[in-house]
């Protein structure tokens, strides 16, 4: 009798866990979505401010200027967002991107301009990347409407870029 008690008081101590373990699975993709996404908005921001102070080209300044203004906005959003549904934001830059920081704040001029709009292509990649898997495979309904609205905004800074890195490819 005691084996059974204690096996089912066992049993009973493990089913919170293993709720909140499939609960938290379940919600795994849509926090890793939001750490992903506010990280990437942080380092566009802090890139684009260093490439605006130290750029030498007028078409990577505006472009930098346009990314400040525009993941400004979708940093409040999601911050917003991630408030309301309790999904926690990035803090600070990971490591690939306090690298590229670190690089671009020791460069200027046309060596600036060719660092920061080649990472900018590679991130802008990765971030359509991102928020395409959210928009179709995101459990939350209004990450994955919010990822879906932002997805052109983000379709668009990939083009620019593009256009901008392979402008000053041309001109060397």
């Amino acid at each position: 009798m005691k084996q059974t008690i204690v096996i089912v008081l066992g049993l009973l101590a493990c089913a919170p866990v293993a709720s909140a373990q499939k609960a938290g699975g379940a919600a795994g993709g849509d926090q890793d979505f939001v750490l992903k996404a506010s990280e990437s908005d942080l380092a566009e921001v802090t890139l684009s401010k260093l490439a605006v102070k130290q750029a030498s080209d007028a078409g990577v300044k505006k472009f930098a200027q346009q990314m400040i203004e525009d993941h400004t906005k979708t940093t409040k959003e999601l911050t917003a967002l991630a408030a309301k549904k309790r999904y926690t934001i990035a803090g600070f830059l990971k490591e690939e991107h306090k690298k590229m920081s670190e690089k671009l704040a020791k460069l200027s001029g046309a060596e600036l301009d060719k660092a920061y709009m080649d990472g900018q292509v590679k991130d802008h990649e990765a971030a359509v990347a991102l928020f395409e898997k959210q928009s179709k495979d995101g459990e939350d309904k209004d990450l994955r409407n919010w990822a879906k609205e932002t997805l052109p905004h983000l379709q668009e800074h990939l083009k620019m870029a593009r256009q901008v890195r392979d402008k000053l490819q041309g001109s060397r």
